[in-house]
């Protein structure tokens, strides 16, 4: 996408007009004092010895004013020693009143830089790091430019401290040649311009006033991403101090996890979600479905494959939450949600064994619904053949499942007991009849008691009391949903080979 207006960083006019100077330094490898890894996988085990750089300038506040100040045109000019070697370079950019005749207030700046041969970049002191994330502020590639992200909403006058780390590589056999800046420039785009999607072709089917509460008329569905093989159980992961907000979601077919950024980028989040097996070419979904976080911000996983529900710790191993009931290996987790006690429910029909109801492997003769609590495993229905999505009410009274069965398509709800059991099942609404193909698979709640699944024809919005509000069909027949955004008020949704969203007004019930 080209840009609106450019500022070269590595011209006399670009820096000064951004009111930049760069500064520069060697870096150097070390030998410092650390520990070996200890029973928690942190570094508490017994000393050592290891290497580290000896400048850590990523800091917004580090004091560089003794550096070797640069011209714009020395970033062409040969550095570091060579071979195995790092630097710095360093600079403040401040967004102008004018770029010529365009204006920057609200846009979206880039700042690209391409070194010989990696980078790292810190902005305003902050190198975010998320499990599959390509380029942007790591490494890009073999003389890949990074480009980052630095505001979304420009304000002139509004100063970023920016600190590249260069590297010479490869690093396994460092060449004799040395770092240099290939390019350094903030791209600007207007706003609206990046991370914007297209609107697609929406229909919203109202049944009874009370919708446009929820769906303001004339709402229309962002198309995000597309080319997948089958999108599913999606979560919203929130900003931290380091990161912003971003969508995991799975690809069961494709046996993978998928990152969404706002910027607009598709990435690899976690290949061999659900399954490694010898005989991974027999199964049709062998990866993960439903995901979600627990109270701590911790990824869970319902695997297909290995047949198993699994928590995501900090360190990257995994702890296993649930793999059998009664001694017997489950069919193949596909939906979960936690309770605010930490206490989890999840799903369990088969779909996700090769012959599904049929298959030799299944040892389970129901499928079930099933709480873990204090780290045991209870089944606490067995009313559905296909249970499949799951959610709580907002107050935490109420649970809700839905059948993948096109033969009953429904969606009951139980009362929830302190002990994590259900009672007084009752049939909460009744799409069987309803005309189309598709069965019942996601389930969401919003924070007003509102319920949403996936069904005939489209997504369901039905009132707390069960009665349908509504249907918002879309280019392709959606199979799940995470509420997202800042403000939880927008729903993204997993449409067979396709990513959406659908703004609401509404916020929904997150993790």
């Amino acid at each position: 996408m080209r840009p609106d207006a450019i500022v070269d960083l590595a011209t006399d006019e670009g820096i000064s007009l951004v009111k930049g100077q760069w500064r520069y330094s060697n870096a150097r490898v070390i030998d410092v004092d650390h520990q070996s890894p200890g029973s928690d996988l942190a570094p508490s085990g017994p000393p050592n010895r290891t290497q580290d750089i000896d400048v850590h300038a990523g800091a917004a506040g580090f004091d560089d004013s003794k550096w070797e100040p640069m011209a714009p045109a020395q970033l062409e000019e040969r550095r570091s020693t060579g071979r195995l070697c790092f630097n710095w370079y360093r600079t403040s950019v401040t967004i102008p009143e004018k770029i010529g005749a365009f204006d920057p207030a609200g846009s979206t700046v880039v700042f690209e830089i391409a070194i010989d041969d990696y980078a790292e970049v810190w902005v305003d002191g902050k190198l975010p790091l998320v499990l599959g994330q390509p380029g942007g502020q790591l490494i890009k590639g073999f003389n890949a430019a990074n480009r980052v992200v630095l505001t979304a909403n420009a304000k002139p006058g509004q100063r970023i401290q920016l600190a590249v780390f260069g590297i010479n590589g490869p690093l396994s056999n460092p060449p004799g040649n040395f770092i240099w800046v290939r390019s350094a420039t903030l791209d600007f785009y207007k706003a609206g311009r990046i991370g914007s999607a297209p609107f697609v072709t929406t229909e919203i089917v109202k049944a009874d006033p009370a919708l446009d509460e929820i769906v303001t008329p004339g709402t229309r569905l962002e198309r995000l991403a597309g080319g997948f093989l089958f999108t599913e159980g999606p979560v919203w992961v929130p900003a931290t101090a380091g990161t912003s907000g971003y969508l995991l979601f799975s690809d069961p077919n494709a046996n993978t996890i998928y990152r969404w950024s706002p910027e607009g980028q598709v990435s690899v989040f976690r290949t061999k979600s659900g399954y490694s097996g010898f005989n991974v070419g027999e199964y049709h979904q062998p990866g993960s479905n439903g995901l979600t976080l627990d109270g701590k911000g911790r990824l869970t996983i319902n695997q297909h494959g290995n047949r198993r529900v699994i928590r995501v710790e900090p360190r990257g191993n995994i702890t296993v939450l649930a793999d059998r009931y009664d001694g017997k290996r489950l069919n193949s987790p596909n939906d979960l949600v936690y309770r605010s006690d930490g206490t989890l429910y999840f799903t369990d029909p088969p779909f996700g064994l090769p012959d599904v109801f049929d298959d030799r492997r299944k040892e389970l003769p129901f499928s079930g619904v099933y709480c873990v609590k204090d780290g045991l495993v209870k089944l606490v229905s067995t009313d559905l053949d296909a249970p499949n999505g799951i959610a709580l009410s907002p107050d935490e009274r109420h649970l809700y499942v839905n059948n993948w069965n096109d033969k009953k398509k429904v969606i009951l709800r139980y009362d929830v007991n302190p002990d994590c059991t259900l009672a007084n099942g009752q049939l909460f609404h009744d799409m069987t009849d309803a005309p189309g193909d598709e069965a019942l698979d996601g389930l969401k709640v919003d924070r007003k008691g509102n319920v949403y699944s996936t069904g005939p024809g489209g997504l369901w919005i039905l009132s707390p009391a069960g009665k349908r509000l509504g249907l918002v069909k879309g280019p392709e027949a959606p199979h799940n949903m995470a509420w997202g955004d800042d403000d939880g008020k927008t729903l993204y949704i997993t449409a067979l080979t396709g990513l959406y969203r659908l703004r609401l007004n509404v916020a929904g019930v997150r993790p």
